[in-house]
């Protein structure tokens, strides 16, 4: 059975007993990433942690909790994908890439099974006021400090929402991307997306900079398992990840317009903004020689909307993390910043 949102992956987790409740208040500022890499790094990828009450920049509490290391093991990866082995996905992957089309109309009659179910992976647009949309935060009233966004790294220049969904469309064809880059929080209402030249939202960016038009751009956080998945894929541009997350999930994605763009976000998001970008900027990303300076894509975010959240569930809780360091190749990590009574964001260490 597909899961349907973050928080419905969160309680799976928790009924599994695979997630770690932690009551202490911890910082944003490095101390969730140093507690996270020690647990990813201990033998089987440690647990799945949800800090309950994580501190902010500022020092003050967060009204949103952070959810990290949901995908960190291949038991959580399945249970995302909602298979038993990760195997089973490649299996239908290869199953499809490898079909041929017969010459004879009998042959083709006999795809016909396998076409009827690709043809119920499209993503739906849904009516109403979806559940991404219970609060909606607008213009001036938009504070990116109230969300606890991890600095995650010693050099790095400032906090990052790491795991989002980033909504693009080609301005030449319509086809929808989302990808999965690292945004830098540098104000109240700006972000900086840092994308490589050879990602594709870079590319709709260079066609609309050639235009002199600003692009818009929808930020999700959260959602069904899947379609989190699908933004960090390496698929072709022709290909729409929402179609492939409901290949995925074996049903498809519902979708919500954006409450000040035409641009769609999973309706079970936790939290989504629409945003414009404009001329790249060079901002002090990170010192390190993990990744020099470079011009960034900066945008302003006009609304945020956001569901509501409660923490609840009967997993095991911890005061602090009882997870050490270990010899074994670190995994993969996946971090959701989650809100507090509210709603989640995102982000990976």
């Amino acid at each position: 059975m597909a899961l349907d949102s973050l928080r419905d992956f969160l309680r799976a987790l928790d009924a599994r007993g695979e997630l770690v409740h932690v009551g202490r208040a911890v910082s944003v500022d490095k101390e969730i990433t140093e507690i996270a890499d020690r647990c990813m790094k201990s033998p089987g990828g440690g647990p799945a942690l949800l800090f309950e009450h994580p501190t902010l920049l500022s020092g003050g509490p967060a009204r949103y909790p952070v959810a990290v290391n949901l995908f960190g093991s291949e038991e959580r990866m399945a249970l995302a994908l909602g298979v038993e082995c990760l195997d089973e996905v490649g299996e239908r992957i290869a199953t499809l890439l490898n079909m041929k089309v017969p010459d004879s109309l009998l042959g083709k009659l006999a795809m016909l099974p396998q076409l009827a179910e690709v043809a119920k992976f499209p993503p739906k647009a849904i009516g109403g006021k979806p559940p991404c949309q219970e609060t909606v935060i607008r213009e001036q009233d938009v504070d990116l400090a109230q969300f606890p966004v991890p600095v995650c790294w010693p050099e790095d220049g400032g906090p990052y929402i790491t795991l989002p969904g980033v909504i693009t469309r080609d301005p030449k064809s319509g086809v929808r991307n989302v990808g999965m880059y690292r945004i830098q929080v540098i104000g109240r209402r700006e972000l900086a997306m840092h994308w490589q030249r050879h990602k594709v939202g870079a590319a709709h960016w260079r066609e609309m900079a050639e235009r002199g038009e600003k692009m818009p751009v929808a930020i999700a956080l959260g959602g069904d398992p899947a379609s989190i998945y699908a933004a960090s894929a390496p698929l072709p541009p022709t290909i729409d990840e929402f179609l492939f997350a409901g290949f995925l999930r074996r049903e498809p994605v519902r979708l919500a317009k954006a409450v000040t763009s035409d641009l769609e976000v999973p309706a079970e998001a936790e939290l989504a903004t629409p945003a414009f970008t404009r001329s790249p900027t060079t901002i002090p990303r990170c010192t390190s020689p993990r990744s020099r300076c470079a011009p960034s894509r900066c945008g302003r975010t006009r609304s945020w909307a956001v569901r509501q959240w409660r923490t609840t569930g009967s997993g095991t809780r911890r005061s602090g993390s009882s997870c050490r360091s270990s010899s074994s190749p670190c995994p993969r990590s996946w971090t959701c910043t989650c809100r507090p009574k509210g709603s989640f964001t995102t982000s990976s260490s």
